[in-house]
């Protein structure tokens, strides 16, 4: 099994996000800290956004930011909207009409349990677990702290948006 690459810069975009401390990150930003270009994050991050992961903000300053607290989105939610299935044979997909061990087939069991404890790993890490270290993160993406009249006026921004 190999997660695609949609997904991987899918998890790092969420990753810069919640590592920023300015709030709103840039699509070209968060493409040149990964290498990859703005068409291909774009694509990638519009199912990312409608799956209400992450949230847009329209307009010249706008950005994307993350659409729930870090700690509350699993890498498994990411993977659920960017990964088309998670079957590991066709013995799961199909149950193997053609096999004449159908009946009595272990392995299809065996692939069963190995997709679950994959899921229920991946469940119970989240965004938050992958920024762990945060200031090593913020430091590795070139990514800077607010000055404190940006966060003032960012906080004004975010509860006027709010009400």
């Amino acid at each position: 099994m190999r997660l695609s690459k949609q997904s991987n810069y899918a998890i790092r975009a969420l990753i810069y996000c919640a590592a920023n401390p300015n709030g709103l990150s840039r699509i070209r930003d968060i493409g040149d800290a990964f290498g990859v270009s703005e068409m291909f994050l774009f694509k990638i991050l519009v199912p990312i956004g409608r799956s209400g992961l992450l949230t847009t903000v329209r307009g010249r300053n706008g950005g994307v930011r993350l659409g729930a607290a870090a700690d509350q989105i699993t890498v498994m939610d990411v993977l659920r909207v960017t990964e088309e299935d998670f079957d590991l044979s066709e013995c799961v997909r199909e149950r193997c009409a053609h096999c004449p061990l159908t009946t009595h087939c272990r392995y299809e069991t065996a692939i069963s349990d190995a997709l679950r404890a994959f899921t229920k790993v991946l469940e119970s890490y989240t965004i938050a677990d992958l920024v762990a270290d945060r200031d090593a993160v913020v430091k590795t993406l070139g990514l800077t702290e607010p000055s404190k009249q940006d966060r003032v006026t960012w906080t004004t921004d975010n509860l006027a948006a709010r009400t």
